[in-house]
Parts: C-alpha cells; structure tokens; sequence
C-alpha cells in the first residue's frame, strides 16, 4: 500500500485472531496486486493500457462496483473527484522542488474527464486515446474495508485495520471501550491535532504534508484539481469519520479539492470532521458519538 500498515485485533482464542489476521493480509495483498497503477500486471495497469490507445475492456464485477462508486462521487463532487485525472501525474515529480511546464499540464488537461468515458457494465469504453485512470482516494479504502468484513467472516469482534491513516474498525476494546485514534497534526508540530474515541466504523484522513514539493517558500501537494491541473490550496487536512472507510476517505478528498469552499460543504453534509486550514485555523463537527450514514 506505498506505506505503514497495521493490524490490531483482539480474540480469546488466539489461533482464531492469527487465521482472521493472515486472511485479512491476503485480502490487502490481493487488492493491492489487482489495483496498484504501479504494478504492470494489474488490473489498472490493463485498463490504463486499453485507456491509451483508445479501446472498451470488459470489467469483472468487482472493479465494475468500484467504476459505479467512482462515477458517485464524480457527481456528488461537482467533477471533482475524478479518477480519470491519474495523467496528470505525468507532469508532476514530487521527488524533486520543481514545477511543471504548464504547457504540459495544459496538454495533460485535455484528457481529463470521467464522463468522456462510455460505461455501461460491464464493459468500459475509451473513446479518447491518452487517458489513464487512478483509484488514489479509493484503492487503500476499499482494502480496509474488505479487511473488516473478513475479520468479522472469522469471528473476530474486537480490533481495527490501519492502512497509511485509512482506519475502519471492526468493534470496540474487549472491555467495551473505543479505539483512542490520534489524528496527525498537518504541520508536524509535537502531538495530534485530535484523539477521536471511535468503537466501530473508519476514519480517513487527506492532506497535503505527506507528498508535496515546496517551491519559492509554497506548497504544491499530490492532490491536484482536475480542472487546471494543479495542487489544491486553502485546506491543510480533512480528517471524516464514517460508517465505511471508502465513505471517509472519498469525503476527506472531496473536501480537499473544494478548498477553503471544502469547509461549508463538509457542514451541509453535516459529517463528522476536523479540519486545518492551509493557515493553521482548525475547526471540527461532531467527533463524538457514533459515525453517520452518508447517503453515498
């Protein structure tokens, strides 16, 4: 999953809590094999080879669900969450603090658009050469979520799964007690910006101080606004609490990319939330209690 993962689970029997940990290993496994744009065997890299010149491909039903839930939240987003903004990448190299020619960005932009796509499940068709899509805000959700589903198929009530920040828990401490869960703070400072009590359902987490470039005294992260091509500004981290984590994390992102506008929206959706703006401002809604249904 390109960073620190863990599992924590709690079982009386401990041969019971080891199967459903090794199983719930497998299942990240798989998902990140099948999904990785980085690995050339997978299932997106297929896609992504078929998106480049232009042809359809026959979806399995899994990743059909996954292509349904993206086009959602493309549309609850307003064309914001859009996992067809993946060629963007090509023009910006985190590794170094240099920016992009924006003529290369503006070339790039052409190719960007989840409804330039023709779906209609199973088959997916490409009508434009050149595009590329990226299940970033979705792939490391949907294997925690998985996680759970097969820690609770083996029996195992008590624990959570955290996989880089993307946290679903599958029930509260043996004792009853919620999972303290501490919220990394997006400017480094000592201490978390927040410890949420949570006893089931996820908490996600976007931002912009785990991949970014600092040019001319600013900060240019990875989550780039498929509308010009370039990183998003105004909000530091979003951190939702949801019933799923695909749920949490797709929200977290969403909020991102609307900026400073993220902050109402994330108030008429009436979600659990913390958030920090890019000049430090911190504000929240919610946090206690049980996570909400998000209509997603």
């Amino acid at each position: 999953m390109g960073s620190p993962c863990q599992l924590c689970l709690s079982a009386v029997d401990r041969a019971k809590a080891e199967a459903a940990a090794s199983a719930m290993m497998a299942e990240i496994a798989r998902i990140e094999a099948k999904y990785s744009r980085y690995r050339p065997d997978s299932t997106l890299s297929h896609l992504n080879e078929a998106a480049g010149r232009g042809a359809s491909v026959e979806l399995d039903a899994e990743t059909a669900a996954i292509l349904d839930y993206a086009h959602l939240c493309y549309k609850k987003s307003g064309g914001l969450f859009d996992i067809s903004a993946g060629c963007l990448c090509r023009a910006w190299d985190f590794s170094r603090a240099r920016l992009p020619d924006p003529q290369r960005v503006e070339m790039l932009l052409k190719h960007v658009g989840l409804h330039k796509l023709r779906w209609e499940s199973p088959w997916l068709a490409f009508p434009e050469p050149g595009m590329e899509l990226d299940f970033g805000g979705i792939g490391k959700e949907y294997a925690a979520d998985r996680a759970i589903e097969i820690c609770l198929e083996h029996g195992v009530t008590n624990g959570f799964v955290d996989l880089g920040g993307d946290i679903r828990v599958a029930g509260p401490q043996p004792d009853g007690s919620p999972w303290p869960i501490g919220v990394r703070h997006p400017t480094g400072t000592d201490g978390p910006a927040a410890c949420l009590m949570i006893a089931e359902g996820a908490v996600a987490t976007s931002g912009d101080y785990e991949k970014f470039i600092d040019v001319g005294g600013r900060r240019y992260c990875h989550i780039l606004d498929p509308r010009t091509g370039w990183p998003v500004q105004g909000l530091a981290a979003v951190t939702v609490v949801a019933d799923s984590c695909l749920v949490a994390g797709s929200v977290s992102t969403i909020a991102m990319l609307n900026g400073r506008a993220g902050i109402d929206w994330l108030e008429e959706l009436g979600v659990p939330c913390l958030w920090v703006d890019s000049e430090g401002r911190q504000g929240s809604k919610a946090l206690t209690g049980a996570p909400v249904k998000l209509g997603y």
